[in-house]
């Protein structure tokens, strides 16, 4: 099974992240989140795999997050305009994802990704 790691390079939770999978032999591929930012669709098809309510997609404790006062403005958005919003800017997507076939990890939590990887 092969995976896709969505990470910020510079980020340490990532970094421990893709140790923790280098560590594990887990097959991966590796996606820059800024650089390649998640489109509206993806994100859309990862909330809905991954099960969690949309608010755990984003980064709330990012300084862009922070920035935009989103944390009062999220509950006003619809679904819709909340995934356009994180489809703006890769900074504001919570890291590090790991995507398989039939299921979205959403944040580093180890014992999580041991009971699937």
């Amino acid at each position: 099974m092969s995976v896709l790691f969505v990470e910020y390079p510079k980020c340490s939770t990532c970094q421990k992240a893709r140790r923790w999978l280098e560590e594990r032999g887990v097959d991966f591929t590796s996606r820059h989140i800024v650089e390649e930012n998640p489109a509206p669709e993806e994100l859309r098809d990862w909330w809905k795999k991954s099960g969690l309510p949309l608010r755990r997609f984003f980064n709330t404790s990012g300084l862009k997050y922070k920035a935009l006062g989103l944390k009062d403005k999220l509950p006003t958005l619809s679904e819709e305009e909340q995934l356009a919003l994180l489809g703006t800017d890769g900074m504001l997507v919570k890291r590090p994802l790991v995507i398989g076939e039939d299921f979205v990890l959403v944040g580093f939590r180890p014992a999580e990704w041991e009971a699937k990887l």
